[in-house]
């Protein structure tokens, strides 16, 4: 159950992120509650997350999910470039991703 709620989080944490250039430097009432609300979950849920996994391996995993899925995001809506340095760094993520969850 850890490990779900850990994929949670990163998905928070995917969510939060995104939000932040949606909040317009927080400016935006809507988008920022948003984002805010999304961090405290995100936080909240990797500490509860971290009751049964190892501190590095959990918080390793959870910013690689937002890290992998804020580049996803970034390329799908804002047009960020997709070049292949970007993908072949994404794929090394994620390899460390299953190497941590392989490990623990």
């Amino acid at each position: 159950m850890s490990w779900i709620i850990l994929v949670l989080a990163g998905l928070f944490e995917i969510g939060w992120a995104i939000g932040l250039k949606y909040t317009e430097g927080f400016t935006k009432l809507w988008p920022t509650v948003g984002t805010v609300a999304a961090m405290a979950i995100s936080v909240g849920l990797l500490g509860v997350a971290m009751r049964d996994l190892p501190v590095g391996t959990a918080y390793a995993i959870w910013v690689g999910i937002g890290a992998v899925g804020t580049v996803i995001l970034g390329m799908v809506l804002m047009g960020d470039a997709a070049s292949p340095g970007r993908l072949i760094s994404l794929g090394l993520i994620i390899a460390g991703i299953i190497g941590l969850k392989l490990a623990s």
